[in-house]
């Protein structure tokens, strides 16, 4: 992306002067507030929207309206809600569409659905009407559908909001195992910690671009973006406040106890 910004139809503006790259199988999170245009920026990344200003590209092809169809090839969106993605009347035929539409064969078709399916724990569900499905699975069916398409790049917008416990952790457990380039736009940092290793906060603007470290050590980063850290980190926050141990605040859980157990050892 070479210094993009997006207005809408009505004059307001969304992102100013966006410009950075993401390298194949590389792992980013696009995080900030409400309104930091996130989703608007994975919508030009998956081309369904033409930048206002400035160029970008996908896998070297342009984001222009003349070359949206083929840029969209290289990409899969995963919608923050599930309910603007299933459309069809069966799973199956749900998770079919794609690959139908990409001129597969009737084996290549029948092969991709069964291994999406697979992979995200929905092999039981081929002939359940998507709309009676509870929020958790109807993001398992929009991530299998995704995965039928099989993707170069795999941008997800807030794939964790809403979802229960169970559910958060089966959704966070099938992109873990993912190889693709992946980029995540979400408020939940602790859901990017896990998955990425990357974090560009977005706010209109490109505020900060680097590592998880590096963003919660910078205290002016979160406060202005209201950003809220992860309850292990908040804790470890404390801990460091109340004991006056000099130590770097965790990354994780692991982390976080690691840090416990050698403090507690001395």
């Amino acid at each position: 992306m070479d210094r993009i910004g997006f207005r809408y139809e009505d004059g307001q503006s969304a992102l100013e002067d966006i410009a950075f790259s993401v390298a194949p199988g590389e792992k980013v999170a696009l995080v900030g507030p409400n309104g930091a245009g996130k989703s608007t920026l994975l919508h030009i990344l998956a081309a369904l929207f033409v930048p206002s200003e400035g160029s970008g590209e996908i896998m070297g092809v342009p984001i222009t309206k003349k070359e949206l169809a083929r840029a969209r090839k290289h990409v899969g969106l995963l919608f923050q809600d599930p309910d603007d993605q299933i459309f069809m009347p069966t799973v199956w035929e749900d998770l079919a569409f794609g690959p139908i539409n990409m001129g597969l064969s009737e084996t290549e078709i029948k092969q991709r659905v069964a291994e999406a399916m697979a992979m995200t724990g929905i092999a039981s569900f081929s002939e359940r009407v998507p709309h009676h499905l509870s929020l958790g699975e109807k993001k398992r069916v929009a991530m299998a559908g995704l995965l039928a398409m099989s993707p170069s790049i795999l941008l997800l917008d807030e794939p964790t909001a809403n979802l229960d416990p169970q559910g958060r952790r089966d959704l966070i457990n099938i992109l873990k195992s993912r190889k693709e380039t992946l980029i995540l736009g979400t408020h939940d940092l602790s859901v990017a910690m896990e998955l990425t290793d990357r974090v560009i906060v977005l706010n209109k603007r490109i505020i900060f671009d680097g590592d998880f470290r590096s963003l919660v050590e910078n205290g002016q980063v979160l406060a202005e973006t209201k950003l809220e850290l992860p309850s292990f980190a908040r804790l470890m926050m404390l801990y460091k406040e109340r004991t006056d141990l000099d130590i770097r605040l965790p990354l994780s859980v692991e982390e976080a106890l690691d840090i416990l157990l050698r403090k507690h050892a001395t």
